[in-house]
């Protein structure tokens, strides 16, 4: 609007310039004078107008880049309440597998006390079993002092196994299974010691040397394996019958030759593998390790 006037007030200076009187001249030269006045405010007032453009474009921007910032502010938050989220869920994730794996401890340790009482237990019993197995050593190392000092016997002890080693020529004639009579003597005053053992199997082991059977006898022990099972179990049917020890801590095996204690290659070593051994061992090793697992 304020344009509009001020080229009316030029358009009519021009138009009047060509004739005028004195009067018309100032009137029209007090209209310039305004329309002057005039173009000059509105020239200010556009200028005050496009300052205040520019600052309120200013200002925009500055609300945009607020909004911008609060915007971005506000998704920080939101991935931030998620973190936490997810970091109370892994907390309690976490506690939960705590509890159990606490749980899990308390358990395993009344087990171990439980075991260490039942360890205490059997380590009694085994302590009092090993005094037994020891006072039987000693026994029958008195009782056959003659004969181990020949040499016909040896009796070892490792822990709770004990051994009694008894050469062939003592017990048996060569090639037979039967017991000679200063051989059942033997076996006697053996077994009448080892039946005082309690919880112990008495195992009786038939050895040879490798020698073949001979001719003469094959009809009645075709190989070793049956001449060292009958001899091991004429001498746990003895220990039975005469000695009185209970069949339930009695066994039999034969081993023939696959057990030698000395070389085959001389005399002497073939006269010590040909051998019976009565072995005094737990009564049920199973039934041990039952115990040890409960």
């Amino acid at each position: 609007m304020k344009m509009k006037l001020l080229f009316f007030c030029l358009s009519a200076v021009i138009t009047l310039s060509g004739c005028v009187t004195k009067k018309m001249y100032q009137e029209t030269l007090s209209e310039t004078k305004d329309c002057r006045t005039q173009t000059e405010s509105a020239y200010a007032d556009l200028g005050k107008e496009r300052y205040e453009t520019a600052r309120l474009r200013t200002e925009l921007e500055t609300k945009d880049n607020e909004i911008s910032a609060l915007k971005a502010l506000a998704e920080e938050m939101a991935l931030t309440r998620k973190d936490r989220e997810n970091q109370a869920s892994q907390i309690s994730f976490l506690k939960d597998a705590l509890d159990a794996k606490e749980k899990e401890r308390e358990s395993l340790s009344r087990e171990v006390e439980k075991l260490k009482a039942k360890s205490g237990e059997i380590s009694s019993t085994k302590e009092q079993e090993l005094q037994k197995v020891k006072g039987t050593y000693e026994a029958l190392l008195r009782e056959m002092k003659q004969e181990i000092d020949k040499g016909d016997i040896k009796i070892t002890q490792a822990l709770d196994r004990l051994s009694v080693n008894l050469v062939e020529k003592i017990l048996f004639d060569s090639g037979e299974a039967d017991l000679k009579p200063e051989g059942l003597k033997i076996i006697k005053r053996v077994g009448d010691i080892l039946k005082g053992t309690s919880g112990k199997q008495i195992r009786v082991e038939g050895h040879t040397d490798n020698v073949q059977i001979g001719a003469k006898i094959r009809d009645k022990y075709p190989s070793n394996w049956e001449l060292s099972t009958a001899r091991a179990t004429n001498v746990v049917r003895y220990l039975q019958d005469k000695v009185r020890i209970k069949s339930k801590q009695l066994s039999a095996a034969g081993f023939a030759d696959s057990k030698p204690v000395a070389t085959n290659k001389t005399a002497e070593g073939k006269a010590q593998n040909r051998r019976i051994e009565i072995v005094l061992l737990p009564l049920d090793v199973d039934s041990v390790l039952e115990d040890l697992k409960k």
